[in-house]
């Protein structure tokens, strides 16, 4: 896939010269992300310039599979003063420092349309993937995956059932701002529709009016005919380098079928869920050999009062973003000209997309325990 390129040519007034055939490998160009109606700018040849900005530390790989001092362990004192129990699956909890709370008082009316405030009232809820600091997902079991999922999916019945919007997402690694090794996820449930979600909201919304398909299963069928992009895939999930992509190695994360909510997916395809979450969370650890961090989430239709309104516009899917870009320890920093004018990426979706996928799909740590056993079996002969 590598040599893929796009070509067109473009003569001058008298029809003979020529502009050189246009290789987005090396020439850069903007692309259209239709779910959030804005345009990233692609700029692959930026790979080449050398690198003297900052350097982030290596993650740090040990971690103990077990500290009482960790909040987030079984059997640990929160800061609260709750004790955990001495969980063996997953652990669900109220965020003891949360964002959002249930009982907050009204701001009353503003006296200018420019000094607008609204109520924002919810819940924050954290949710352990495992009993181990010492494991992510990628390292867990399929089966223990699947558990993680049909708790999300149980979260988000109990909690849409009040709030318009939940939003389950992750943050791997310090890099991304998670203060805790130990698997966890969150859970914020408001009583508003949040910026992103909102703008997809409507963005989906305008496209089924115009086309009468969902957005994302339109754009699942060409990604899968015309495979550039493609990471991984199975009988029900799809996973790509989206088109747009900002991040150097963002995915994107879609079922094959229509789907408006991850609490609508059958026991199969939760079970071939997990699969394919492992298949491409092994592959991102594997492209730098260190626990890759990211920041990912869950869309799907809004809840709530909206549980009985057609949102038939909205495909469930899952938003990968990774900051690493040239190694372990270079990121892609969003600064100047993406925060003032627009987002901008230094190689293109469908280099990315083929570095994962021609990655191995045994997680490097499992691979090496492999060698070392071999080893010392060698050794005690």
């Amino acid at each position: 896939m590598s040599n893929f390129y796009i070509v067109f040519r473009r003569q001058d007034m008298d029809g003979n010269k020529q502009t050189p055939d246009f290789d987005q490998t090396e020439h850069q160009h903007i692309r259209y992300n239709p779910l959030r109606d804005m345009w990233v700018l692609v700029s692959a040849h930026r790979m080449k310039r050398p690198w003297k900005g900052q350097v982030e530390k290596p993650s740090e790989e040990y971690v103990p599979r077990h500290d009482p001092s960790n909040p987030l362990c079984p059997g640990a004192t929160r800061a609260n003063g709750m004790v955990n129990p001495e969980y063996d699956s997953t652990f669900l909890f109220d965020n003891d420092f949360p964002a959002l709370q249930p009982d907050a008082p009204e701001p009353g009316v503003s006296d200018h349309s420019l000094f607008q405030t609204k109520a924002a009232k919810g819940v924050c809820k954290v949710m352990c993937f495992h009993p181990w600091s010492d494991i992510t997902l990628p390292l867990m079991q399929v089966s223990e995956i699947k558990n993680v999922i049909d708790k999300w999916a149980e979260l988000l019945v109990d909690l849409g059932a009040t709030y318009p919007w939940v939003q389950i997402f992750e943050n791997k690694g310090a890099m991304m701002g998670c203060s805790n090794p130990h698997p966890h996820s969150q859970v914020w449930a408001s009583n508003f529709l949040p910026n992103e979600p909102r703008l997809a909201d409507r963005c989906q919304r305008e496209y089924y009016r115009d086309k009468g398909v969902p957005m994302l299963l339109e754009y699942a069928k060409q990604e899968i005919q015309r495979k550039e992009r493609v990471v991984v895939e199975n009988e029900d999930w799809l996973v790509v380098v989206p088109y747009w992509a900002t991040w150097p190695f963002q995915t994107l994360l879609l079922p094959r079928r229509h789907v408006l909510r991850l609490n609508d997916l059958s026991n199969e395809e939760r079970q071939s869920l997990a699969s394919i979450m492992k298949r491409l969370l092994t592959k991102y650890d594997n492209l730098f050999e260190i626990s890759f961090p990211y920041s990912m989430g869950w869309h799907g239709a809004p809840t709530g009062h909206q549980l009985a309104e057609d949102m038939s516009h909205w495909q469930l899917h899952a938003h990968y973003y990774p900051p690493l870009l040239r190694s372990s320890t270079i990121r892609k920093f969003m600064v100047g000209y993406e925060m003032l004018a627009q987002e901008q990426r230094d190689l293109t979706p469908e280099q990315a997309a083929e570095r994962l996928r021609n990655l191995p799909e045994e997680h490097y740590k499992t691979k090496a325990d492999k060698s070392n056993l071999r080893e010392n079996a060698k050794e005690s002969k």
